[in-house]
């Protein structure tokens, strides 16, 4: 017979690994730590890099890659929790500099990352598999 009580710590401390490890990730990821510079899902829009917010400065108007085509702003659905987290941590990656402050899911499983503190790009759009697949 086995007793529940080593059981059970195993499985926190499992658990607690677990989450430190992907804790670690998704920290990883919005330090922007990568070990290369270039966002291979963008193609040969990798060397769009973020336009810093300088005060009266007018904010570009450029679109890198794709932007789902039944999107406007103000449209989706808010979306929290593991795939918000997932999301943030795919879009700071690839842009890092702005701040997250909302993930919406667009049609066709797409989401859009809301970015501030940055001129451009102020909208990530990445796919189901949390890859980026374009920015506004």
């Amino acid at each position: 017979m086995f007793s529940s009580k080593p059981l059970r710590a195993m499985a926190m401390a499992a658990t607690a690994l677990a989450l430190a490890g992907g804790s670690y990730g998704i920290v990883s990821a919005a330090s922007g730590n990568s070990s290369s510079g270039a966002n291979p899902t963008l193609g040969s829009a990798t060397a769009a890099k973020i336009v810093p917010f300088n005060r009266g400065e007018p904010t570009p108007s450029k679109i890198v890659g794709q932007v789902p085509p039944s999107w406007s702003p103000g449209s989706g659905t808010l979306v929290a929790g593991t795939v918000a987290s997932k999301a943030t941590a795919a879009a700071v990656a690839a842009f890092p500099g702005g701040k997250v402050n909302r993930v919406v899911a667009v049609t066709g499983g797409d989401y859009n990352v809301h970015v501030i503190g940055v001129n451009w790009p102020h909208h990530l759009f990445l796919n189901g598999e949390f890859k980026v697949i374009g920015a506004e």
